[in-house]
This record gives structure tokens, sequence and C-alpha cells, in this order.
């Protein structure tokens, strides 16, 4: 069991949301969850790598602070699934801080979503599902398809492949937010067939920059509304997807 100063742990984590303008979104209780959040997933990481990043300054920032970020983009009451959850991020880290939303965290490694069901229990949080399924599976679905108010994934894959794998999920009126690194200008540029075929309008890129501990953290969200049906055609056959993307 790996065990981690409490203290020093919530005093770097207060302080990071704080110089993010994420304070409000702290209390004791989700400090508390942060804390069993952290020393769980640096124990499992010791089993099977869930994260490169093992530093808690950079868990702090590049973890939490950066999923958390995705909150003022999510309305209250909001139906959330999130594409590739790996280690549950964003995942995990909205569940605490959103408690209203509903969320669902889906991807095709069981011992991943494994681990995400069993975080999740293990903090009370009620608010979030883990589901092992392909994406393209999941979109072609009755249950999953076109349900959600919002799709996000974070470190998936390119934009046009992204796309197909996640406007399904997205109702007419939602949006799929996007959490991409620095290619994401060039990715978006050759994404804009496939997110109009896919029922996407009105893309916005926009950058947010995160500070902490000396260092800042500079990434985009793309913002995609869906404003029509995604074609049953779609999402195709990953091998698809891949080979050929929209």
């Amino acid at each position: 069991m790996i065990e981690i100063n409490k203290q020093d742990f919530t005093s770097k984590l207060t302080k990071v949301f704080k110089e993010n303008g994420l304070s409000s979104l702290l209390s004791m209780e989700r400090m508390e969850l942060f804390y069993r959040l952290t020393e769980r997933m640096l124990c499992e990481n010791e089993k099977y790598n869930l994260t490169a990043i093992t530093d808690i300054d950079k868990i702090n920032l590049n973890h939490y602070a950066d999923c958390v970020s995705l909150s003022a983009k999510l309305k209250k009451g909001a139906t959330v699934i999130d594409v590739g959850c790996g280690a549950g991020f964003p995942s995990l880290p909205l569940a605490i801080v959103r408690p209203d939303l509903k969320i669902t965290a889906m991807d095709s490694t069981a011992k991943r979503v494994n681990y995400v069901a069993e975080t999740a229990a293990m903090l009370g949080l009620d608010n979030l599902t883990a589901i092992t399924m392909r994406a393209e599976d999941g979109g072609k679905s009755p249950e999953y398809r076109e349900k959600f108010d919002y799709a996000t994934a974070r470190a998936v894959a390119e934009m046009r492949v992204l796309c197909e794998l996640t406007l399904p999920f997205v109702r007419v009126g939602g949006q799929f937010v996007a959490m991409k690194g620095k290619n994401a200008e060039f990715e978006l540029s050759s994404a804009k067939k496939a997110i109009a075929t896919l029922g996407g309008r009105n893309t916005v890129c926009e950058n947010i920059t995160l500070k902490g501990n000396g260092e800042e953290l500079t990434h985009p969200f793309i913002i995609i509304d869906k404003k029509e049906k995604t074609p049953t055609t779609y999402p195709r056959p990953f091998a698809q997807i891949s080979k050929k993307p929209l």
C-alpha cells in the first residue's frame, strides 16, 4: 500500500485549484476523495500501467486540475460519456466535483474498466457507471446511440477517427468536447468533412492554460455542436475507420 502524506497532498491540491480558479469545486469531502483516489491509483499503477505521471504535483495539475477544467463546459444535470476512459480521466475527477452529472465511462480494456468501476464504488461515486465496450459498437447500440448531452475524450485518437467514435453517442442539441494536444488545429482542419458528415456543426477550438509549481500546461478544447442525427452507416468497424478516415 502506497501512503501519501495527507496534509501535504491537501495543501498542494488546494494551491493548484486556487491558482486556476477552481477553488469553488473543492470541499473538505472532495479533497478527501482526491486523496483516496491518488493512493489507489498509485498502488494499482504498480500492478499495471495506469499513468506515467506519478509525481503528486504533476498528478494534481496534469490529471486533476486539467480534467476538472472541463466542468465549466457541462450544464447542470447533464449526461456525459467518456469515450476511451482509460484510467478514469476525465470521468473520475469530474464525478468527484460534479455529483449532479450522470457519467458513463467506456473503454474496450476490461482491466481498466474494472479499475474505474471499483474505484468509483470505493469512493461512493454513484454518479459514475463504467462499461467495457468498443466505442464503434457502443455507437451502434440503441442503449447508447444519441443518448448523451455530452461526449468527451482525452488523448484517444486523431480528430477524424475520434469524431466517428464519439459523435454517434451525442444527442441532437448536445456537444462533443475533445481534450486535445498541440496538434489540435491541424487535426481539426483535416476533420471538417468528418464533422459535417457525422452531424456536427459550429466547431470551436478553445485554448486553456493551467498553472502550477512554476509550470504551465496549455492545450485546446475542441467543442462541436451536434446539429443533425448521425447517419446510420456510422460508426463503421474500426478497421475501416482507421484505414480510411472520413
